[in-house]
């Protein structure tokens, strides 16, 4: 497994290494210009193109992007019906650039909830760039972090029921390597967008010690501007991992 340590010293005043972001704000975006939502969606999906290209631009290593929670399969189902269609529309028409640009993609989140002609769909996107090391995409779909500690907790569950390990023997470490994301490191820097300043069930493990962003702009209209004020926001930061002031 590759070293995931992040080096405090290397990090401040630097371009953050993980870059999280909850993209909120497409029906209010819609809303706003007498839209209907899936409008706010197609231009949302615009966004991720955009932010995705920028990221890579400025020297990011990972991003990670909030597309789906589990929660949020309680919207109605023909918003449900849209997003899906539009998921499989980005993956059809966008895999050859993510390919090409060094993009290496993949998903997380319960995979069994979505249809499966689009779980066929990321399968192949994910193996058509499963070599790529520029930019380290992940879209968290059908996700919820409390699922996901859950699902890790049971996996322990069953590895000391098959005296694969004792309880109290179990560490922080052990449990990372069953996170979704165990092999990336943790988000430096969490944007949310559209004024809300909540984490809303997203990466809990992760962000324990991830600088935090809010911005009033819906995510329909982020852009490289936007994702570069972050970042200046990011380096004013002092990142102390539970230490004192230098």
């Amino acid at each position: 497994m590759q070293d995931l340590s992040l080096n405090p010293v290397e990090q401040s005043g630097a371009i953050p290494r993980h870059v999280a972001i909850i993209m909120d704000g497409n029906g209010r975006w819609a809303k706003s210009r007498g839209l209907p939502r899936s409008a706010g969606h197609k231009r949302g999906a615009e966004a991720v193109k955009t932010t995705i290209r920028a990221a890579s631009d400025l020297g990011i290593r990972y991003l990670t992007l909030f597309g789906f929670s589990s929660e949020n399969w309680k919207r109605p189902e023909p918003e449900i019906r849209d997003l899906m269609s539009l998921l499989r529309f980005y993956l059809v028409n966008n895999i050859n650039e993510l390919a090409e640009e060094g993009v290496k993609l993949r998903i997380v989140g319960d995979r069994s909830l979505l249809p499966k002609d689009t779980v066929s769909m990321i399968n192949d996107a994910e193996a058509r760039t499963a070599a790529n090391q520029r930019l380290f995409l992940t879209i968290a779909l059908s996700y919820g972090s409390r699922q996901e500690l859950v699902s890790v907790a049971k996996q322990l569950a069953e590895d000391v029921k098959a005296c694969l390990i004792e309880p109290e023997d179990i560490t922080e470490q052990d449990f990372e390597a069953k996170l979704y994301t165990r092999d990336i490191p943790d988000p430096d820097l969490l944007i949310r967008t559209s004024g809300e300043q909540r984490i809303s069930n997203f990466l809990l493990w992760q962000l324990a010690y991830t600088e935090l962003v809010f911005t009033d702009t819906c995510w329909p209209d982020f852009g490289s501007a936007d994702l570069e004020h972050a970042i200046s926001e990011f380096r004013g930061r002092e990142r102390r991992y539970g230490t004192v002031a230098s």
